[in-house]
């Protein structure tokens, strides 16, 4: 069983920081040819480097590019795959961590976080893969039949255990995450027929800059978010990135349309009030 990723072609949304980026760096470490794709392009290029032959410190690399653009917008999509395509020639493994969380007023009728949430979270997310699996799918197509016995590309999609828990001041996150499931799901079951794999990570609570923030402001969120994890601390943002690879790899090559928890067994006990972060 093989977890390599090496050589494949890896588009990874939200790239600019947090998990997003632990991922497009993970890839790369292990061998991908990565293109990290995000709006924020000030960050990526803090991180990638302003040459695309030159990662963050001036040395030389191949495998590591990105995209700058809003991701919400049909053009900027198609962009970004002509991008990695004239980059890497192919793609091969797509993961949809853009996302944002915001908190929801339940009752406020003119909150539009939920529609924001919405459309960064999961359409956004869902039209890439469409864009992604139609080319996965020509790739096919020039493939004699004995290179066609294994996966013809992966689509993965960061999600969180919000989408199974009811906190109504993240209502809108965790209505966008369950979309999500769904969606994951439902691709999941159009693409098997294509050797497209969908699958998605939905973690809790990962130490990411969002949370450092969280921490230095409130340090009793740390205890609250401890004792509601069975496993007794927060994860680091390489740990979803390994479960990431994981289901990007030839080695997850009989799972599809699965919800992977990475949580520390937060999912399985009853925690309403703790915050996901």
């Amino acid at each position: 069983m093989s977890f390599s990723i090496q050589g494949k072609t890896a588009i990874i949304t939200g790239a600019a920081n947090g998990v997003g980026l632990a991922i497009a760096r993970h890839f790369a470490a292990q061998g991908a040819n990565v293109m990290g794709a995000d709006m924020d392009e000030k960050h990526l290029i803090k991180e990638f480097g302003k040459n695309p032959d030159q990662d963050a410190n001036g040395e030389e690399t191949r495998n590591i590019r990105y995209f700058a653009g809003d991701l919400r917008q049909k053009l900027t999509l198609a962009n970004l795959l002509s991008a990695t395509l004239d980059a890497y020639d192919r793609v091969d493994i797509l993961v949809n961590a853009s996302r944002q969380i915001l908190v929801t007023d339940p009752l406020d009728c003119k909150d539009e976080s939920i529609q924001t949430l919405l459309e960064q979270n999961l359409i956004s997310g869902m039209r890439l893969s469409q864009i992604i699996a139609q080319r996965m799918i020509r790739q096919g197509e020039d493939l004699g039949d004995d290179e066609k016995n294994g996966a013809l590309g992966a689509i993965i999609n960061l999600s969180s255990i919000a989408a199974t828990r009811t906190l109504p001041g993240l209502m809108g996150f965790s209505i966008a995450s369950a979309a999500l499931d769904q969606a994951t799901r439902s691709l999941a079951t159009a693409l098997a027929g294509h050797k497209i794999r969908v699958n998605a990570v939905a973690f809790g609570s990962v130490m990411s800059a969002s949370l450092r923030d969280a921490l230095r402001e409130e340090p009793e969120i740390r205890d609250e978010i401890e004792a509601g994890t069975p496993l007794g601390r927060i994860a680091s943002a390489s740990e979803v990135a390994e479960a990431v690879q994981f289901l990007a790899s030839d080695g997850s090559g009989f799972m599809t349309g699965q919800i992977l928890n990475v949580d520390g067994g937060r999912s399985l006990i009853d925690a309403v009030g703790v915050p996901v972060h």
